[in-house]
């Protein structure tokens, strides 16, 4: 610890820039919103959102949350990517539901699933019947 207390990291600085971008607030995110048209930067939000949410559920894995499997209906490609990782649309079939869900998730490029791969989905805590989309099972 120095005088002036801890300093962060480059992921957490990185990480706070990220966030400020997202909500449009600071420095960076009053800036990147001004030099970004409106559907722009409705894109970057979504592209920070789903990276978030890719951290997220490792927390919530390791906290040792229950996973759903599901089977995948059908996957479509957005035309994003984040840290060079596709942004995909999938239309999954959770195991014991008639209903299939869609989700918008960040996806490993060297693990992009099929049509009929069996992936894992978590229970989202802040979306109430809602998940999240936890990889194929697989250790990386």
């Amino acid at each position: 610890m120095g005088i002036f207390g801890r300093r962060k990291s480059r992921e957490e600085r990185a990480a706070e820039i990220a966030g400020k971008v997202a909500s449009g607030k600071g420095f960076y995110g009053r800036t990147t919103r001004a030099l970004l048209g409106a559907e722009d930067f409705a894109r970057v939000q979504q592209s920070i959102g789903a990276y978030n949410s890719g951290q997220y559920v490792q927390q919530l894995l390791a906290a040792g949350a229950p996973t759903t499997p599901a089977a995948v209906v059908s996957i479509g490609d957005t035309g994003r990517l984040v840290n060079f990782d596709p942004v995909v649309d999938l239309v999954l079939q959770p195991a014991g539901a008639t209903e299939p869900i869609a989700l918008q998730t960040v996806v490993s490029k060297l693990r992009i699933p099929r049509v009929g791969d069996q992936v894992l989905l978590v229970a989202d805590p802040a979306r109430p019947g809602g998940y999240l989309y936890a990889g194929d099972g697989v250790a990386p």
